[in-house]
């Protein structure tokens, strides 16, 4: 597949269905296919209703089992099972981090770029717990809707912040009651190779100047840098191309070199602790395929940083 340029610019917008918002229906898709395998490592009963309300043919027909088969359905199966398999277990690392920060006395969590997560009516939030969801102001109101017309009840205090992160969202948590003050457990799953390089540091700098002693952050990062981060999208476009999606997922990824987040993070006053995912699979009950051209996936390191 040959190098794309980025369809991002400043300013853009989108919704569940488009651009940077369809990357969302996707990894719910994900997830509403690994939560219904047998052996199961993670539960999202939300998944799968609110991709239907998103209405993306392709990620409907994903969740029912409908895709057609290739001439390469083995192959294809392979795609499938990497692609859920890398979701469920990143999903599980993330849902143990807020479990664990919030077990231990931190009572204020934030999910940025919230997307399709259900996080707020799916785990079981200590009592008293407040959970901040941040996303552009079209996607949280879709969600809202959509989860009101489930029926569903957040299980933790919810506040839905409509916000874009390229604008004054640290005011806008603020506005809706969040005190920087106290320990906050903080996520940006999925998010940073979405961000421009500067725009990732900024992110962090917001965070370190809002999170008073205890707090926590929980992301992830590449090892890999420069021509190396084009072809890992291109691979990672290649795997969902293989199964029939035809969105350019690749081409929404920010290039340029960027800071390294453990050496920023730790510059920045907080202590990290660092492991692969890969080694995660083996954990969680999934195997990690040893072949080359998974070597992209291999450099997905998961980071946790205490303050």
């Amino acid at each position: 597949m040959p190098a794309t340029e980025s369809q991002r610019s400043a300013g853009d917008s989108w919704d569940l269905a488009t651009s940077v918002g369809a990357t969302a229906t996707m990894v719910a898709a994900a997830r509403a296919v690994a939560s219904k395998q047998d052996n199961a490592i993670i539960d999202d009963p939300f998944a799968a209703p609110l991709v239907r309300a998103v209405g993306l043919d392709f990620f409907t027909r994903l969740i029912d089992g409908e895709l057609p088969p290739t001439e390469s359905e083995a192959a294809d199966g392979r795609d499938l099972q990497l692609e859920t398999d890398s979701i469920a277990v990143r999903t599980r690392f993330f849902d143990e981090f807020f479990l664990d920060a919030t077990r231990n006395g931190v009572a204020q969590a934030v999910i940025l770029a919230a997307g399709l997560d259900a996080r707020s009516y799916r785990l079981s939030w200590p009592r008293g717990t407040v959970v901040y969801e941040v996303d552009q102001p079209e996607v949280i109101a879709f969600k809202n809707q959509a989860m009101s017309a489930l029926g569903a009840t957040p299980s933790a205090h919810r506040k839905a912040v409509s916000v874009d992160l390229r604008d004054d969202w640290p005011e806008a948590l603020r506005r809706n009651g969040f005190d920087p003050s106290r320990a906050t457990a903080w996520s940006a799953e999925g998010l940073l190779m979405y961000l421009p390089p500067e725009a990732q540091d900024r992110l962090f700098d917001h965070i370190t100047a809002l999170s008073g002693p205890g707090s926590r952050i929980a992301t992830e990062y590449h090892l890999d840098s420069g021509e190396a981060v084009t072809e890992r999208a291109q691979q990672f476009n290649q795997r969902w191309a293989n199964l029939g999606c035809d969105l350019d997922l690749s081409s929404l990824f920010y290039q340029g070199e960027r800071n390294n987040v453990v050496d920023y993070l730790s510059e920045h006053g907080w202590r990290i602790t660092t492991r692969p995912r890969w080694e995660y699979f083996a954990e969680y009950g999934r195997t990690f395929p040893d072949e080359p051209e998974m070597d992209q996936l291999r450099s997905i390191v998961t980071v946790t940083a205490t303050r």
